[in-house]
């Protein structure tokens, strides 16, 4: 099985800086539209909840906290959030939050990314800026004995194509928001198409324009030995016929594989919001209380990435 490691997440979330292609930075744009990387399963961990409430970056922070410290920086979270002062955290509320966490979050990678590549700092960034940068060095003539040079050419042919997309002027210069829509095309309705686009080409394996069951499959799961299949994968074929495949014609067309990586009048940060008040609102009047909120702290802001705090008391070079 195919699994990514807290230290490998890292290493790819500071990647960006070593010039590595778009799709070796970001993997599929489509999964971006979620609000964590990490699987939502509360039974594992609360890495999700964290993340969707906290934003990618300060999760990391909560991280290296003690209980009792997070708990505090949770209350005065929970004061920003409770827009009416009323003393009472309802599921619009904790929605508009999470939607914020994820704004600042996309803002602040795009402002990165911006510094790296506007080379001229006239805040806008070139298709030339963005490529000499990150392929130049891959693709150069001097670096004809490269053995990947083909999947670098075939990476910055993609970039390309997805940055035409996003600059809607043509003049392969783009905006700040432009730049966003290159970045984060699952944010934009008319870079929906490209989002499509990509995720058919990184799964459609046998490329006849289409995903079938075992590609499907294929995207989230490898067998190693010929080990029987896990119960997860099985729900998983199951849910493709159900669920994925509309036409019941034994593969998933590009209008079906937006239904499934965009479906329609599905909120991730919505059914986030409802997800967490229903685990913690105690006497059910579908409002949270700061103390309903800090006594459930561990799914909004405490990880196991520490150890609910045992860890803490490392030294921070022991990690």
């Amino acid at each position: 099985m195919r699994f990514l490691s807290v230290f490998c997440l890292l290493v790819l979330a500071t990647s960006r800086v070593s010039s590595k292609p778009t799709q070796e930075k970001k993997g599929r744009v489509h999964h971006g539209k979620d609000l964590s990387d990490h699987q939502h399963d509360d039974s594992k961990d609360f890495q999700y909840d964290h993340e969707a409430f906290l934003g990618k970056e300060e999760a990391k922070t909560f991280d290296q906290l003690t209980p009792e410290e997070s708990k505090e920086r949770l209350g005065l979270i929970v004061n920003k959030i409770d827009a009416d002062n009323d003393s009472l955290v309802t599921a619009p509320e904790l929605l508009s939050w999470i939607k914020h966490v994820h704004g600042r979050w996309v803002h602040e990678d795009v402002a990165k990314q911006m510094q790296l590549y506007d080379k001229d700092r006239d805040g806008h960034v070139s298709w030339k800026e963005y490529s000499d940068q990150l392929y130049s060095h891959l693709i150069g003539e001097e670096f004809n004995d490269l053995p990947d040079k083909d999947t670098y050419r075939n990476m910055m042919k993609r970039d390309e194509r997805r940055f035409k997309q996003a600059d809607k002027d043509g003049d392969m210069i783009a905006t700040r928001d432009e730049f966003t829509a290159f970045l984060h095309p699952e944010e934009f309705d008319y870079m929906k198409d490209m989002v499509i686009t990509e995720t058919l080409e990184d799964i459609d394996k046998n490329g006849d324009g289409f995903v079938d069951v075992n590609e499907y499959i294929g995207d989230m799961y490898s067998t190693e030995n010929d080990e029987p299949e896990p119960d997860w994968v099985k729900t998983e074929r199951q849910q493709f016929l159900d669920f994925r495949d509309l036409n019941k014609d034994g593969k998933m067309d590009r209008s079906e594989i937006s239904h499934w990586i965009m479906p329609p009048d599905y909120d991730h940060a919505d059914v986030e919001a409802k997800h967490l008040i229903y685990e913690s609102d105690k006497d059910k009047d579908d409002k949270l209380t700061k103390e309903e909120i800090l006594d459930n702290w561990n799914m909004f802001v405490g990880s196991q990435a520490t150890n609910y705090g045992e860890d803490l008391t490392r030294r921070h070079d022991e990690f």
